[in-house]
C-alpha cells in the first residue's frame, strides 16, 4: 500500500482512487477498509490536502451588553490607496449595543502606543473604558493593546477585560457596510478620502441598522441627529429627571431584545453551514495555516488552498469551541489559543511532525510559498493583445496544486525560473 499511496509515481491517490486501481491486480480480505484507513493515516496528505467538510464548531451566542460602550469590536480594513497624509488604513471600533461607530484613519506602521494614544483621544474621552473586547486580529494582539493602554492611562490597577478569539456575523456586516461606503469615497475623493471619513462615519451611524432597528444614533443618544435630508425638530425637552433615566433603561431594554432575536436569527443561519466537533484534552490535532504565495495573479493577490502543520497536543479547553495548544518554540510569538474550525483531528502516529522551521510561519498562521518550477505556458489571445501564463509547481505542494500565473509578474519576481533549467535551488 505504501507502494501505491507514497511512491514517486503514485502522487499520493485518495482512498477511492488507489482502491479501484489495486482491485485491478491484488484482492485481500477488507481491502477497502484496510485502504481507506491507510489513507486517512498518511501524514503527508493530512496535512495537505483540502477538508471537504463544513467547518467544525457550532456558532455561540456572545454575551450581550448591558450598557451602551461597555463591549466594543475592533476591526483593520488594510490596503487601501494611501492618502496625501500618509493613511493606508481604517481602524473600526463599534459598540455591540447600539452599533455605533468610530472609523479612525490610521498607518500599517503604528505601534501599540499610537494605537493607545489614538483609542484614549477618540473613544475614552467620549464612552469611557470598555470591559470586553472582540477582534479579528487575535488575542494576542488585543491582550499587547489592552497592556499599552494600562499603562497609556497611568494606572496600577489591575484592569481585567474579556477577550474573544472569533468576531461575529453582525460586526462583520458592519465592516462590510464600511467598506461599500469607502468604496465609492475613494473613487470620488482618491488621495483625500481621510479627509472625508467623519462624514462617512456620520453617515453610518445616522442610519438605520437592522439588527436594533433603529439608527445608531437613535440607539445611543435617544433620537437621530439632524442632517440636510433630516431636519428634525426637537422642540422642548418634556423629560427631566428620573423620567430621563426611566425611558433610557426601557430603550435600552428594547435593545437588548432585538440585539437577542439577531443573534438567534444569525446563529441558526450559520450553524446549517457548520457541524459540531469536539475535541478532548491530550487529544493530538493539526492547525490550520494559510499558504500565501507572492505573486499577483492577474492582478489579484493569489492564494493556495488552506494546509495543516502540527500535530500539537491539546492542552486546555477554553470555553465551547476554542482550545489552547502545546506549541514549538519556533512558533512561540502564536498565541496558543485557536477556534475549533482551525484544528484537524489527527489520524495515527503523532510523532510524524512537519518541521514548522521549513515554512516560517507568520505570526497570524500565514506563510509565503514559493514557486519550484515551471511546468508548461499558454497564451489567451484578447481582442487587444496577447496574455501568456505559466504554470507553476510551488513548494509543499504536489503537482494537482499547480496554479496557472501571469508570466509578466512571475518573470518579475521570479527570474530564476526562466533561466536554464527552470528550477528552484
Amino acid at each position: 500500500m505504501d507502494e501505491a499511496h507514497s511512491s514517486r509515481y503514485s502522487i499520493h491517490p485518495g482512498s477511492t482512487k488507489m482502491y479501484r486501481d489495486l482491485r485491478e491486480v491484488y484482492w485481500w480480505n477488507g481491502m477497502k477498509k484496510g485502504i481507506a484507513e491507510f489513507v486517512a493515516k498518511c501524514p503527508n496528505c493530512q496535512q495537505v490536502k483540502v477538508e471537504h467538510q463544513r467547518p467544525g464548531g457550532l456558532a455561540q451566542r456572545i454575551e450581550l451588553p448591558e450598557w451602551k460602550w461597555e463591549m466594543i469590536n475592533m476591526d483593520f480594513i488594510t490596503g487601501l490607496l494611501r492618502s496625501r497624509r500618509q493613511h493606508d488604513s481604517i481602524w473600526v471600533i463599534v459598540d455591540r449595543m447600539t452599533k455605533s461607530a468610530h472609523f479612525l484613519p490610521i498607518k500599517t506602521t503604528n505601534t501599540a502606543e499610537d494605537y493607545v494614544k489614538l483609542y484614549v483621544q477618540e473613544i475614552v474621552r467620549l464612552h469611557g473604558v470598555p470591559i470586553s473586547i472582540i477582534s479579528d486580529r487575535g488575542a494576542q494582539f488585543t491582550a499587547q493593546f489592552w497592556k499599552s493602554f494600562q499603562k497609556g492611562l497611568g494606572s496600577k490597577v489591575n484592569l481585567s477585560t474579556a477577550f474573544h478569539p472569533q468576531t461575529d456575523g453582525q460586526a462583520e456586516r458592519t465592516i462590510q457596510t464600511l467598506e461599500d461606503m469607502l468604496r465609492a469615497c475613494v473613487i470620488d475623493f482618491k488621495g483625500s478620502w481621510d479627509d472625508h471619513l467623519p462624514l462617512i462615519e456620520f453617515a453610518y451611524n445616522n442610519s438605520y441598522h437592522s439588527s436594533i432597528q433603529m439608527a445608531p444614533y437613535e440607539a445611543l443618544y435617544g433620537r437621530r441627529c439632524r442632517s440636510p435630508i433630516g431636519w428634525f425638530e426637537v422642540g422642548e425637552a418634556q423629560l427631566i429627571g428620573p423620567d430621563l433615566v426611566h425611558q433610557a433603561m426601557e430603550k435600552v431594554k428594547v435593545i437588548q431584545e432585538r440585539l437577542k432575536t439577531a443573534q438567534s436569527r444569525q446563529k441558526s443561519y450559520t450553524d446549517v453551514r457548520r457541524r459540531a466537533l469536539e475535541f478532548e484534552i491530550d487529544d493530538w490535532v493539526y492547525l490550520k495555516v494559510s499558504p500565501m504565495k507572492g505573486v499577483m495573479r492577474f492582478g489579484k493577490k493569489g492564494k493556495l488552498n488552506p494546509r495543516y502543520i502540527g500535530p500539537y497536543r491539546i492542552a486546555k479547553r477554553i470555553g465551547n469551541v476554542a482550545y489552547e495548544l502545546e506549541l514549538p518554540q519556533e512558533l512561540a510569538a502564536v498565541h496558543p489559543v485557536f477556534h475549533i474550525s482551525m484544528l484537524k483531528k489527527c489520524i495515527g502516529d503523532p510523532s510524524l511532525i512537519l518541521p514548522t522551521e521549513s515554512i516560517k510561519i507568520k505570526d497570524n498562521l500565514s506563510y509565503e510559498e514559493v514557486p519550484v518550477q515551471i511546468l508548461d505556458r499558454q497564451v489567451r489571445r484578447l481582442r487587444t493583445k496577447d496574455v501568456a501564463s505559466v504554470k507553476v509547481l510551488w513548494r509543499n505542494q504536489f503537482v494537482e496544486g499547480a496554479t496557472w500565473e501571469a508570466e509578466e509578474d512571475m518573470k518579475k519576481r521570479y527570474p530564476y525560473l526562466f533561466e536554464s533549467g527552470g528550477n528552484a535551488d
